[in-house]
C-alpha cells in the first residue's frame, strides 16, 4: 500500500490548480493602504494571476499533491 502525501497547507491556502493544470493565485498589494494606489492598479489586482515560470509551477504542484 502506498503512503499518503501531505499537502503543504500554506500553499493550499494561496494557490489553486486550474482544470488545464495552470497555477492560479491572488495578486498581492490589495490588503491595505489602497487610498494612495491608482484605481487602475487596484482594478488590475482583482484579476487572477498565473505562475509563468515553469520551474516555480512544478515546485508548487509538488506541494499540492491532490490539488
Amino acid at each position: 500500500m502506498g503512503q499518503k502525501l501531505k499537502t503543504k497547507k500554506g500553499v493550499a491556502k494561496r494557490f489553486k490548480i486550474t482544470k488545464k493544470g495552470r497555477v492560479k493565485y491572488k495578486a498581492n498589494g490589495k490588503g491595505h493602504l489602497l487610498t494612495n494606489k491608482d484605481s487602475k492598479r487596484i482594478r488590475k489586482l482583482r484579476k487572477p494571476h498565473y505562475i509563468a515560470n515553469q520551474k516555480m509551477e512544478k515546485y508548487v504542484k509538488r506541494m499540492l499533491p491532490y490539488g
